[in-house]
């Protein structure tokens, strides 16, 4: 039986003032390796069970496990600022918007990562600088974000999430905003990174990028409806 990286168990969250749980009673296992993607209609609470996955909410009850690199460690049980500290260090997020600074270039966006965890500057644009060239984006990293396209800055964005070494990789709606030709590119970008032995969990509402992961997790209403493999030359092609 394979080891869970990430395990959630019993989770729910409740938003104050809601008539009814965001998330209600969720289990979900992710093994190394995987992709994973999380569908749902608007306000299924997909976005809520990243988020409380990732740690940056706390869930009202129930708990996620991740399994780092220093043993298993219980987000739930973090206060502020070790989840901020996890966050930093052994996660990595790419967003629809890509949520990266307009006023830095291309390479600032990626070393800052890095900056956080007190890599000197020098060593970390250094770092960036491969990521952004592995990843296509040579001879761009001086450009800021209006000199990029989407899916330039959405390469920037992933070069970001995985500069810091992060095992598991957690994306939100990241073709969202891109063409289908562009979200086909930035999802092979994504999915390489699973193919290079990190872990990806993704929620989207696109069936093609859902398609294309190992598994597939419908919520509805909060709650887990199905959690389904896919066909093994459909996650891969």
């Amino acid at each position: 039986m394979t080891t869970s990286l990430l395990q959630a168990r019993a989770l729910e969250m409740r938003y104050p003032g809601g008539t009814a749980p965001a998330l209600a009673d969720v289990d979900l296992d992710v093994a190394p390796g995987e992709s994973v993607a999380i569908m749902g209609a608007s306000g299924s609470g997909k976005t809520t069970l990243l988020h409380c996955l990732a740690g940056i909410l706390r869930p009202t009850a129930g708990t996620v496990t991740l399994a780092a690199a220093s043993g298993l460690v219980d987000v739930t049980a973090l206060d502020d600022d070790g989840r901020a500290r996890l966050r930093r260090e052994q996660l990595g997020f790419v967003f629809q918007q890509g949520l990266l600074l307009h006023e830095l270039t291309a390479l600032e966006n990626v070393a800052v990562a890095r900056m956080l965890s007190g890599v000197p500057r020098a060593q970390a644009e250094g770092e960036a600088a491969q990521w952004l060239a592995h990843l296509g984006l040579a001879g761009l990293e001086q450009r800021r974000l209006g000199e990029l396209s989407g899916g330039q800055a959405q390469r920037v964005a992933i070069a970001r999430a995985q500069v810091t070494g992060a095992r598991l990789l957690f994306a939100d709606e990241p073709t969202g905003a891109l063409d289908s030709t562009t979200s086909t590119e930035v999802l092979d970008v994504l999915l390489s990174a699973v193919q290079a032995g990190r872990t990806l969990v993704v929620v989207t509402h696109d069936v093609d990028v859902a398609r294309r992961c190992a598994r597939t997790v419908t919520l509805r209403d909060g709650r887990v409806v199905s959690d389904t493999a896919v066909a093994t030359q459909e996650a891969t092609r």
